[in-house]
This record gives structure tokens, sequence and C-alpha cells, in this order.
């Protein structure tokens, strides 16, 4: 039961990963390059901001 959510979880990320690519690939290259740019400090910034905005949904959802 609780890999069910897993699972669901991932693909609900496979698709909203690829809408950037799919529809607007220029933006999604561009942006992707500024990623690779950002020097470790700021990658973790970025990781830790996606992490806290996941962890605001999931709460907001239950």
């Amino acid at each position: 039961m609780a890999s069910d959510y897993w699972l669901l979880g991932m693909a609900m990320m496979l698709i909203i990963e690829g809408l950037l690519p799919l529809v607007m690939p220029a933006y999604w290259r561009e942006t992707f390059v500024r990623l690779v740019a950002l020097n470790d400090g700021q990658l973790r910034t970025v990781g830790l901001m996606a992490i806290v905005a996941g962890l605001a949904l999931l709460y907001w959802i239950n």
C-alpha cells in the first residue's frame, strides 16, 4: 500500500519534470545550463528550497 503512494509520487514527478522540456525545450536547456554553472553552496540551497516546498505541499495536502 505504501509502495503504491511512492510509485504514484514518482510517476507524478516524472510527468511534471517532462513538461518543461516538452513544451519549452530552449528555455529548459538555458535553465539547465544556469543550474550547472552554480557552485555547490548555491546548488544545495536550490535543493533545500525544493525539499521545503515539497514538504509544505505535503503538509497542505494532508
